[in-house]
């Protein structure tokens, strides 16, 4: 029995193999990327029941468990706030100041930083709070 040999050309092609290799690529460059972790200010807010959301455009104050201010993600001295929180007050616009505080901090130091915040003009507030879950029975 004799077998004959044919050269012809393949008129398709396959793409199993090339999508192992873009599949196999992507895993690759997934495991291999470094995720890039926003930096954030740690503060355990106080807890509601009735958390209400704020879609305008507010300026955010944070005071930590340490002491630490901070306005807008950048720390501020308690001397300083003032200053550094009127180039952020727009005359005319009644912006909202966001008070996140922990829930350690001492009362007195939200109220200084309150009355700080009305000598640069600022005249309305909210306080920073976390939603409550509802919580399950066996929880």
């Amino acid at each position: 029995m004799k077998l004959e040999m044919e050269s012809k050309f393949l008129s398709t092609f396959s793409f199993s193999s090339l999508t192992d290799i873009v599949l196999l690529l992507l895993i690759f460059f997934l495991l291999s990327s470094s995720f890039i972790i926003q930096p954030g200010i740690k503060v355990q807010l106080p807890k509601t029941e009735t958390a209400a959301f704020h879609s305008e455009k507010s300026i955010y104050i944070t005071v930590t468990r340490a002491g630490s201010v901070y306005l807008n993600d950048n720390q501020v001295s308690l001397g300083m706030l003032g200053a550094e929180l009127r180039r952020f007050i727009v005359s005319g616009e009644k912006q909202v100041i966001v008070l996140r505080a922990d829930k350690e901090v001492k009362l007195d130091l939200a109220v200084k930083v309150m009355d700080i915040c009305k000598a640069a003009g600022a005249e309305r507030f909210l306080i920073g709070t976390q939603p409550m879950r509802a919580e399950t029975p066996g929880q």
